[in-house]
């Protein structure tokens, strides 16, 4: 099966992921931040991606941050998400940006692209030290 590759993708967009489990993608997809972009064989990008979940989100753990609705509805609304959030940073993968990992999400917010959202300023600090945390 053949893939297609993704437009170049920019580092703290949130996109819809197929994160792998092992060796392969999983079934369910879910958000993920882009932590970095790799140009080197542009326009065939990979990212480094670290995965989202909605289980758990006010339990946060070294290498961990949250976006949350009701804690800041800004940040939310930028992210594009469906659900209280938290990202974990120590998983963190690279992946080619294809069609193989990466997927439209089901309300489409940006057109046929995997664009969730964007990673909101107010949250830099948050990840800076999720990040920070997670490579300890």
């Amino acid at each position: 099966m053949m893939h297609q590759w993704w437009d170049e993708p920019t580092a703290g967009e949130i996109v819809w992921c197929h994160f792998p489990d092992d060796v392969n993608p999983r079934p369910k997809p879910r958000p993920a931040l882009i932590l970095a972009v790799f140009d080197d064989d542009a326009p065939q990008f990979e990212v480094r991606v670290a995965y989202g979940t909605s289980q758990r989100t006010s339990t946060l753990h070294r290498g961990e941050f949250s976006i949350l609705r009701d804690r800041n509805p800004v940040a939310y609304s930028a992210a594009g998400l469906s659900y209280d959030t938290k990202f974990d940073l120590k998983p963190a993968l690279d992946l080619p940006y294809t069609t193989e990992w990466f997927s439209v999400p089901p309300a489409a917010p940006h057109g046929q692209t995997p664009k969730l959202g964007t990673l909101h300023p107010s949250l830099v600090r948050a990840v800076q030290a999720a990040f920070q945390a997670a490579t300890r």
